[in-house]
C-alpha cells in the first residue's frame, strides 16, 4: 500500500513539474521544484478536503451531544449496561458515530506518510533517475537545495512550528471539554510545534515546505469552517 500510494502521489508530483518547468523560464529564486511542491501540497489537501470536512461536522455534533452524554453518564453511573443502552439510544437519536474520528485519522494516516515518503525520497519516488534529479533546481528564497534541511531555524522549521501551532488553537477552539483534558489539550498545543520545530530542523526542507503550505491550508480552512459553525450557532439561538 505505501509503494502504491507513494508511486501515486509520486507520480502527480512528477506531473506537476512537467508542467510546470514548460511554462517558461525558471524564477531566481523559487525553483520549478519548488513550486510543483507547493501545487502539490495543495492538490493533496483538496483530495482530503472531504475527510477533513467530515472530521469538523463529526467534532460539532459530539459538541452539541456531549451535555445530553453528560448527563445520562451522571443518572446511570452505578447502571453500566443501562448507561450503555441509553448512549446507543443517544447515538441514533443524533445519528452519530462515536467511531468516526478514529475511522478518519486512519484512512488519513497512511495517505500521508506516503506523500511524506515522496518527498524524503523524490528519486525513488518521483524522477526514477537520479541523473534527472541532479539536474534540476532545488532552491527556495533563501534554501539553495530542499533536500537539505533549512539553514536557518528561522525559516521553514519556525514556520513549521508558528503555523502548527495556530492550527491546533483552531482545531480546539469550537470543542467543549472538561478542565481535566482542556489542560491535557493545552500541553499538547504547545508540545506539538515544538516538536515539529525540532524535526524541521533536520528533516530536507522540502518536507518543511510541504508541512508549512499544508498548514495555511488548513488554517484557512479551519477559519471558513468556524465562521459556518458560529453562524449556525447564532442562527439555532
Amino acid at each position: 500500500m505505501r509503494a502504491f500510494l507513494g508511486n501515486l502521489f509520486g507520480g502527480l508530483l512528477k506531473l506537476i513539474f512537467d508542467l510546470v518547468s514548460s511554462i517558461g523560464v525558471e524564477p531566481k529564486n523559487f525553483s520549478f521544484y519548488a513550486i510543483a511542491i507547493i501545487i502539490t501540497t495543495i492538490i493533496f489537501k483538496l483530495i482530503l478536503l472531504p475527510i477533513s470536512l467530515h472530521q469538523s461536522k463529526s467534532t460539532e455534533k459530539m459538541n452539541e451531544i456531549q451535555p445530553k452524554m453528560k448527563e445520562i453518564q451522571n443518572k446511570y453511573k452505578n447502571d453500566p449496561q443501562t448507561q450503555q443502552t441509553k448512549m446507543m439510544e443517544l447515538y441514533k437519536e443524533y445519528n452519530y458515530n462515536p467511531m468516526s474520528g478514529c475511522l478518519i485519522i486512519l484512512i488519513q494516516f497512511p495517505i500521508i506518510i506516503a506523500f511524506f515518503n515522496v518527498l524524503r525520497d523524490p528519486v525513488t519516488y518521483v524522477f526514477k533517475d537520479p541523473k534527472i534529479y541532479e539536474t534540476i533546481s532545488k532552491n527556495f528564497l533563501w534554501i539553495t537545495n530542499l533536500e537539505q534541511p533549512d539553514p536557518y531555524m528561522w525559516g521553514l522549521p519556525l514556520l513549521a512550528a508558528i503555523t502548527t501551532y495556530i492550527q491546533s488553537m483552531l482545531m480546539t477552539a469550537n470543542v467543549q471539554v472538561d478542565p481535566q483534558a482542556a489542560a491535557s489539550q493545552k500541553i499538547m498545543n504547545i508540545f506539538l510545534p515544538l516538536m515539529i520545530f525540532w524535526a524541521a530542523k533536520s528533516f530536507p526542507a522540502g518536507l518543511a515546505l510541504y508541512w508549512v503550505v499544508g498548514n495555511i491550508f488548513q488554517i484557512v480552512q479551519q477559519l471558513i469552517t468556524n465562521r459556518s459553525l458560529g453562524k449556525i450557532k447564532e442562527e439555532r439561538g
